[in-house]
């Protein structure tokens, strides 16, 4: 039984847009848009490439595109940015700033942490994460080899008490397997970037209605 209908806490299954500028060819910020329009919970800024200040612009651009909206931005392992740029919070890898040293400095972010094992989303619950990115569960262009499978996510989700959420080779087809799996919510780069113009909508639904979970309101 998919989590939302096992669960009532958990009521509907959030979705994050991840972003990757250079696969999305020129397309960035009509991608962002569309997304929020279609519902997406959360856009994590992930150019990893940009220096501090184009990141700043490019992250109040998509606060631009996202217009008030529900949608929160977080900018991924940059809370200052996070900050200057006027995001909701920090998505921080494992390899990245400890948890709860930006917790202790940047009380107010939201901080999603990406994990990739058991220890690492519990260091990152016990640092004062709001929730977990982990896998990669899929296999995913260039990282088959560290998929870690349903079993895995399965276990973090046991573990803790924070939402856990999906991400690698994530689709409409997979939504169900990983909220029977425990997970809270999905996460993705290539099912944003690859799905044409005006079809995010149907997507983002079918990625729900897979999952059991009603969309947002």
């Amino acid at each position: 039984m998919p989590i939302c209908a096992a669960q009532p806490h958990a009521s509907r299954l959030d979705v994050t847009l991840i972003t990757d500028r250079e696969r999305s060819q020129g397309r960035l910020v009509e991608i962002v848009r569309e997304a929020v329009d279609a519902g997406v919970d959360f856009v994590q800024v992930r150019e990893r490439d940009l220096d501090a200040r184009t990141l700043i612009a490019l992250a109040r651009e998509l606060l631009v595109a996202i217009d008030d909206r529900a949608t929160r931005l977080l900018v991924n392992g940059r809370p200052d940015v996070a900050i200057a740029a006027g995001a909701h919070g920090v998505e921080l890898p494992e390899a990245g700033l400890d948890v709860a040293a930006v917790r202790a400095v940047f009380p107010d972010l939201l901080i999603g942490a990406s994990c990739h094992s058991l220890d690492a989303a519990l260091r990152a619950e016990q640092g004062g994460a709001d929730f977990v990115l982990f896998g990669p569960v899929f296999p995913t262009p260039g990282k088959e080899h560290r998929a870690v499978g349903l079993d895995a996510l399965a276990g973090v989700a046991r573990g803790l008490r924070i939402p856990v959420h999906a991400v690698g080779g994530i689709d409409a087809s997979r939504s169900s397997a990983v909220t029977v799996a425990g997970a809270r919510g999905v996460a993705a780069i290539r099912l944003f970037i690859e799905t044409p113009a005006g079809q995010l909508g149907r997507v983002v639904r079918e990625i729900r209605d897979a999952a059991g979970c009603p969309a947002r309101l």
